[in-house]
């Protein structure tokens, strides 16, 4: 949703306040009309915890309920320090998990050691509850060291930690996903519900695809009313194009991203009125005179394929979340929309005019698209194909098609918009976490699941409920004010609020809520607000249209 919209609303005031709700206690019908999106307290922690929920009708058919769930600062909770492998110290991205976990006999073996240095050490097991297609268990065992009132103070013993030759992170307990912590939890929803709303509900990624803009600046330039993060995205120059989506994008019924293989995705028909969560692939192929070839990749840059999930791609062809796999051998689509230039590098480019006449062939890759245009990357083995098929003056027709989990086709209308997620949360009103289907288990590397999947994490959901409200999610994590999610938490909290269907979004140091200009969150990373690929926009009717 490149094109700019003007705000006309305003925040008509709160509605309701109130606390201690009873227990989820299933989806009974509301007496005399539609059930409530969010009359069931929060599966959080033990029964009875203390939950307060504000209201706030932002324009007519959007409310934003904020809630907080738990105890200001629970005493059984307390800092520690965990004894690992850093996963993400030369990695630009913060959210990349430590390597935590080792079989039973390397965790007595550490622990040993560094009791003989002097330290408080213990080994721990972490079991993982199992998911519709994740068998869970014993996980590993982590190494911890220490119980402490502070932060400080466990960072203190990390720097002593190090000093004696190891490594480890000052962590919170209450991030471990304990199903007796009691908080605290701060989760803000916002609803769209059709029957009222006159606005505009679907997806913005900023000037270009390639480039990554803040939650709140997208939400500025569109003018909304309120907006949360999207899909993931690359974020790793050695992974891509920083800001392109790793997933399927479809703005304004343009496909200009290709799915991961399967993944599911959360689409948005005619501004909310029919929202749903959809298991997709695509086909593209390129033809002339009859003869064709098929495509690769769209808008992404050739041989590097975030996530995953493409054929013929290296060392995976399933989806393997936060891996980039790569493919030497490529034909890549590039519209207007990537950005200023095309990639550079080795191999050749077909460059198309706005009537998909073979303007130039251009080696080495990278540069301009004409207005209207696009253009085909070739790269390895695929050079040899392209050249053969297209020579300028040559109309050349570039074709893709998004096809859902039966392999039929889909025709997005241009007032559809599809961002990607991942793993699936609720279906058919039921939970149904789906891990290991989306590339969330990485079967060589326990502690990337413990890091991601098992712990808490600020995150993001989104889904539809059975009166088909459209309904976006973002919970608080790593602090101490707010304890974050595990993806099953994640899961519970979408089914206690009334949805139907349930996907994660993109979360961590992504996870950000707009609304009225101004951030509601408090975004994790250490530099404030992340730059990301795509955001869900929500703004005002535009009168006279």
């Amino acid at each position: 949703m490149k094109k700019r919209l003007w705000a006309t609303g305003a925040v008509l005031g709160v509605l309701t306040t109130w606390a201690a709700l009873p227990p989820a206690a299933g989806a009974a019908p509301h007496p005399g009309g539609l059930p409530s999106p969010h009359r069931h307290a929060l599966p959080l922690g033990p029964a009875g915890l203390p939950e307060t929920r504000t209201t706030t009708t932002l324009q007519p058919g959007v409310t934003l309920t904020r809630i907080v769930r738990g105890n200001v600062q629970d005493p059984a909770l307390h800092w520690t320090v965990e004894v690992s492998i850093p996963g993400g110290g030369s990695s630009p991205d913060p959210d990349a998990p430590p390597t935590a976990l080792k079989d039973r006999a390397s965790a007595d073996e550490l622990t040993a050691e560094l009791r003989r240095d002097g330290f408080e050490a213990r080994a721990e097991e972490v079991r993982t509850p199992g998911t519709a297609d994740y068998r869970g268990g014993t996980l590993g065992w982590r190494v911890r060291i220490g119980t402490f009132d502070s932060q400080a103070a466990a960072t203190a013993e990390r720097t002593r930690l190090r000093a004696a030759g190891h490594t480890g992170s000052a962590l919170y307990t209450g991030w471990d996903g304990e199903t007796t912590d009691r908080g605290p939890w701060h989760v803000d929803v916002l609803t769209i519900d059709p029957r009222t709303f006159r606005g505009t509900l679907g997806a913005s990624y900023g000037p270009d695809l390639e480039g990554r803009e803040t939650t709140s600046a997208l939400s500025a330039s569109a003018t909304a009313t309120a907006a949360v993060n999207a899909g993931f995205f690359v974020l790793d120059p050695k992974a891509g194009a920083p800001g392109d989506p790793a997933g399927v994008g479809v703005y304004d019924g343009r496909l200009l991203s290709e799915p991961v293989a399967g993944r599911p995705g959360l689409v948005v028909h005619d501004n909310g009125r029919r929202t749903e969560i959809t298991r997709l692939t695509w086909r593209g192929r390129i033809t002339d005179r009859g003869s064709s070839l098929p495509l690769d990749g769209i808008n992404r840059v050739p041989g590097l394929i975030r996530n995953c999930g493409g054929a013929g791609d290296t060392p995976t062809s399933l989806p393997l979340h936060d891996v980039t796999c790569t493919d030497p051998d490529e034909l890549v689509t590039f519209t207007p929309e990537y950005g200023a230039r095309t990639p550079g590098g080795e191999g050749v480019e077909a460059v198309l005019d706005a009537h998909e006449r073979v303007v130039e062939l251009r080696s080495p890759r990278g540069g301009t698209i004409p207005p209207g245009g696009s253009s085909v990357q070739a790269t390895g083995e695929r050079v040899a194909d392209l050249t053969a098929l297209a020579q300028v003056g040559d109309r050349l027709s570039v074709s893709t098609t998004l096809l859902d989990a039966r392999g039929r086709r889909i025709s997005p209308s241009p007032r559809t918009d599809i961002v990607n997620g991942g793993p699936e949360l609720v279906r058919d009103g039921r939970i149904h976490v789906t891990p290991a289907t989306d590339g969330m288990v990485h079967p060589d590397d326990p502690s990337w699941y413990y890091g991601w999947v098992h712990k808490r994490n600020p995150r993001t959901l989104a889904g539809v409920d059975a009166a088909g409200r459209t309904v976006l999610v973002t919970a608080d994590g790593r602090g101490t004010g707010s304890l974050g999610l595990s993806i099953g938490e994640s899961a519970e909290v979408a089914k206690s609020l009334g949805l139907r269907d349930a996907v994660n979004l993109d979360g961590g140091g992504s996870t950000t809520m707009v609304a009225e200009g101004a951030v509601l969150n408090s975004p994790s990373d250490a530099a404030g607000e992340r730059p990301v690929g795509d955001a869900l926009l929500i703004l005002p009717h535009r009168h006279g249209s």
